[in-house]
C-alpha cells in the first residue's frame, strides 16, 4: 500500500543515513586523535584504566629524575672517598720511610701534614647540591626508587637508602688508656702504644685504665701485623658493675682472638685488671699498636695526631686502619651507586612498558581505521541516494489520479 502521509522507506533510510553518519564521525575522530578511546564515553572501564596508567608514567618521570640526582651524589662521594684512599697511599709511603732512623722525619711530616689538608679540601668539597655523604654531616639519605601500586590500589614508594661515610679528620681528643707495658712504647699523651713481639716465645703486655672518663662510643684498637681488632665502648658498658676498662680489655681480648693470628695468644687475668698478655708462639715476628679514638672524633680523626717524629710505628699502625676505613667507604659508594643504575635502567624500561600498554587499549589501529573510513564513506554515499529515491515514492501516487 502506498501512502503519502507514512513514507516507511524514507524513514528506514533516513535511520540508515544516520547511523552511517554517527560512524563516520566516530572514525572521523579516531583519526584526528589517534585514538580510539579518547575519552570515558568511549569506553569507560579503558579508559579510567589507562588514566591511572598514565599518572604512573608521570610519577616514574619524577622517579627517573629523583634516581639521576642520587647516583650523581653517590658518584661524587665515590670520588671522593677513591681520592682519599690515593692520598693515605701516598701518606703510608712516606711514614714508611719514616720508620728508617737515618732520614729526616721533620720534613716528612711536613709533607703529611700537607697530604691531611689536601684530604680535609676533598671532603669538604665533595658535595652535590649541598649534600655531602663524607663529611660526617649525614648518616642515612634515602634515595626514592619506585612507585608501588597494590592491587586494591593503594600506593606505596620505596626508598634506596645510602649508607653516609665519615672521612672527617676533626674532632680528636687524645686520653691516657694506655697506663702500662713491659717492654712496649707507650706514647706521651697515653692514646697509643707500640710493642714487637718475636717468633717463637716473644711476649709483652699492655695495661688498659683510663685516667680520665669513658663515654659511649669511645674506642680502642689494636692491630697485629696487618690485621686489626677493636672494641667500641657502649652506654650498657658504662652502667655495667663491672668497671669499664677491664670490659674494654676483655671485649679487645675476643676481638684479638676472632682473627685467628697464627701462634698468638691473648692473656687475661682478672686478678690484673685491665692487663693483656700477648705471647707469640709462631715462626714470624709480630709488631702490636693500639690507638684510642675519642667518641667524637671523624671516620679519620686520628689523621690528627700522627706525627713520625715523636712515633713513627704507632703512625704506621694508624695509617693502615685509615686506609681501611677509605677503601671501606669507596667500596660502599660504589656498591649503592650500581645499585641506583640499574633501578634507574629498571624504571626507565618500565616506563617504557606502560606506555606500550596504554597504547594498545586506546590507540587506534590507522590501517583498520582507513578501511573503514572509505567503507563508510561509499555507505554515505549509497544511504543519500537511498533517501533521495525513498523520498520520490510519494510522487509516484500522482500518476494514479491522472
Amino acid at each position: 500500500m502506498s501512502s503519502i502521509l507514512t513514507n516507511s522507506g524514507s524513514m528506514v533510510a533516513l535511520q540508515t543515513l544516520k547511523s552511517v553518519n554517527s560512524n563516520l564521525s566516530k572514525v572521523q575522530n579516531e583519526i584526528s586523535t589517534g585514538k580510539s578511546v579518547a575519552s570515558a564515553k568511549d569506553n569507560a572501564a579503558v579508559w579510567a584504566i589507562s588514566k591511572v596508567m598514565e599518572a604512573d608514567v608521570k610519577s616514574f618521570k619524577g622517579i627517573s629524575d629523583s634516581l639521576a640526582l642520587g647516583e650523581s651524589t653517590v658518584a661524587v662521594a665515590r670520588k671522593a672517598s677513591e681520592t682519599v684512599t690515593d692520598l693515605l697511599t701516598q701518606m703510608k709511603g712516606k711514614i714508611v720511610a719514616a720508620q728508617e732512623s737515618n732520614v729526616d722525619r721533620g720534613k716528612i711530616q711536613t709533607d703529611i701534614a700537607a697530604l691531611r689538608d689536601q684530604i680535609n679540601t676533598v671532603v669538604g668539597a665533595a658535595q652535590f647540591n649541598g649534600l655531602n655523604l663524607v663529611n660526617g654531616s649525614n648518616t642515612t639519605v634515602d634515595v626514592l626508587a619506585s612507585l608501588d601500586r597494590q592491587a586494591n590500589g593503594t600506593v606505596t614508594t620505596s626508598p634506596i637508602t645510602v649508607n653516609a661515610q665519615d672521612l672527617s679528620t676533626g674532632g680528636y681528643t687524645a686520653a691516657n688508656v694506655f697506663s702500662a707495658s713491659t717492654a712496649g712504647t707507650i706514647s706521651g699523651a697515653g692514646d697509643t702504644f707500640v710493642a714487637t713481639l718475636d717468633s717463637a716465645g716473644g711476649s709483652d703486655d699492655v695495661t688498659i685504665a683510663h685516667t680520665g672518663t669513658w663515654a659511649a662510643g669511645d674506642q680502642v684498637s689494636v692491630t697485629i701485623g696487618k690485621k686489626t681488632a677493636s672494641y667500641t665502648v657502649s652506654a650498657n658498658d658504662l652502667a655495667s658493675a663491672s668497671t669499664t676498662d677491664d670490659l674494654v680489655a676483655v671485649g679487645l681480648k675476643n676481638a684479638i682472638d676472632s682473627l685467628g693470628i697464627t701462634g698468638l695468644t691473648v692473656g687475661y687475668d682478672s686478678a690484673n685488671a685491665g692487663q693483656l698478655v700477648f705471647t707469640n708462639a709462631g715462626t714470624a715476628d709480630l709488631s702490636v699498636t693500639g690507638q684510642f679514638k675519642n667518641a667524637g672524633a671523624g671516620g679519620l680523626g686520628l689523621l690528627s695526631g700522627i706525627d713520625v717524629t715523636s712515633n713513627a710505628a704507632a703512625a704506621l699502625g694508624n695509617i693502615e686502619s685509615l686506609i681501611q676505613t677509605a677503601i671501606g667507604a669507596a667500596a660502599e659508594f660504589g656498591s649503592v651507586e650500581k645499585r641506583i643504575e640499574i633501578q634507574s635502567s629498571f624504571v626507565s624500561g618500565l616506563s617504557d612498558a606502560m606506555k606500550v600498554g596504554i597504547g594498545s587499549m586506546v590507540d587506534a589501529d590507522m590501517e583498520e581505521t582507513s578501511a573503514r573510513l572509505q567503507a563508510l564513506q561509499v555507505q554515505q554515499q549509497l544511504g543519500i541516494q537511498s533517501l533521495s529515491i525513498a523520498n520520490q515514492a510519494p510522487q509516484n501516487v500522482l500518476s494514479l489520479f491522472r
